[in-house]
Order: C-alpha cells, then sequence, then structure tokens
C-alpha cells in the first residue's frame, strides 16, 4: 500500500514539474547544443529496482567523445573531459532533472538511494566487495533522483573507502525508516540546496 501510493507521488510531482520546468530545460537543451554540439542527452546503463537494469538520462556534461558510458572512470577535480557548462550543470545538480523522464516511465521514484553503474567502483575495488549488504539498496525500493544520503554529502567519486561505505549505510537507513513525510523532507532539502553539502563536511546522520 505504501509503495503504491509513493509510486502515485512520484508520477504525480514529476509529471507537475516537467510543465513547471519545460521552458527551462528547452534553454539548458539549447545552451548544450550551441556548447558543444547536438547531442543534448547523455544515457548510461545503471542498476535498478532488484538489480535490472535501465537507461538513466542525464543533461550531457562532457565534450562529445569524451563520455563514459560505462560509469567506471570518475570524475576528477577540474576534469578536463566536462565542458564548462557542464561543469555547472554538475555543481548544481541540474544535469539530473531529465531523470523525472525515468521516474515517470516507472525505472525511478523521486527519492531512494542513487542508481550506481553495474560493476561500481568504490575505494580500491568493487563495490559489492567494499560492502557485504550492498545489494541490499536495490533490492525493496526504486533508485532515487536523490536521497538521504545525497542531501548528507555523500554523492559523487567514491574512490575514499570509508565515506563509501558510509553512503551505503544512509541508503539503508532510508529504505528501512521510508515513509511519505520522509520523502518530503528529502525533496525540500534538495531543493533549498542538500545538494551543495560536501562530504568533508559530513557528521553523523540523523533521520527527522
Amino acid at each position: 500500500m505504501r509503495l503504491g501510493i509513493k509510486r502515485v507521488f512520484d508520477v504525480v510531482l514529476a509529471l507537475l514539474a516537467l510543465l513547471v520546468f519545460a521552458p527551462f530545460l528547452l534553454v539548458i537543451a539549447a545552451a548544450i547544443r550551441l556548447c558543444d554540439g547536438k547531442e543534448v542527452l547523455f544515457r548510461q546503463d545503471r542498476e535498478g529496482l532488484g538489480g535490472r537494469p535501465f537507461q538513466l538520462l542525464k543533461f550531457r556534461t562532457w565534450h562529445l567523445g569524451a563520455c563514459d558510458h560505462s560509469g567506471i572512470s570518475q570524475e576528477a577535480d577540474r576534469d578536463r573531459r566536462v565542458t564548462w557548462l557542464g561543469a555547472v550543470l554538475r555543481r548544481t545538480s541540474i544535469d539530473e532533472l531529465p531523470q523525472l523522464f525515468n521516474v515517470v516511465k516507472g525505472d525511478m521514484s523521486l527519492v531512494g538511494p542513487r542508481p550506481h553503474v553495474p560493476n561500481m567502483r568504490a575505494g580500491n575495488g568493487l563495490y559489492h566487495q567494499l560492502v557485504a549488504y550492498y545489494y541490499l539498496r536495490t533490492r525493496y525500493l526504486r533508485p532515487g533522483m536523490t536521497g538521504w544520503a545525497q542531501i548528507n554529502g555523500f554523492r559523487g567519486p567514491t574512490r575514499n573507502a570509508a565515506l563509501a561505505r558510509r553512503r551505503i549505510d544512509h541508503d539503508l537507513a532510508y529504505i528501512q525508516n521510508f515513509a511519505l513525510t520522509l520523502d518530503l523532507w528529502i525533496l525540500l532539502r534538495t531543493a533549498l540546496g542538500g545538494f551543495m553539502v560536501k562530504p568533508s563536511s559530513v557528521t553523523a546522520a540523523r533521520l527527522p
């Protein structure tokens, strides 16, 4: 029942967001074409509910020909593969907005553990080797555009093993405490700049 309500909530809010942001999305698409060629969207295989693959959508932020569709090569600071416009889109998380279409389609939820690429790496090896309970994060809920881990600063590269483990712990904490009110809180925090929190400033997270 709760999952059904969550799905209705996701679809209604995603459709409203697409309607409201449509002019803005078109402007961003036009800016990407003017900046670096005609391919506006970047598509990448990610693991969805139950580990099933789907194609995640983003605004393209890397130069044409430099895009890593495998997701194995993680972005570095001042990565030269990223366009100047792409750097702005990444810093503000605007590049994630096309995932509203993934939400409507049913691949994703507005809130949930972020979808990882197959064979995601963390620390010096594979994520599932670093964290024994890694696969629990995709067993029960659809992956999300934002999540409890992200608003607490656990986003971006996963080279630091300790921070990578804490990201999974935050994902599981969300799954165990899932409620529509928590989703609303996470969406509000995201809208108010929750994505701008840096991992280095993160302290122990507490659910509201």
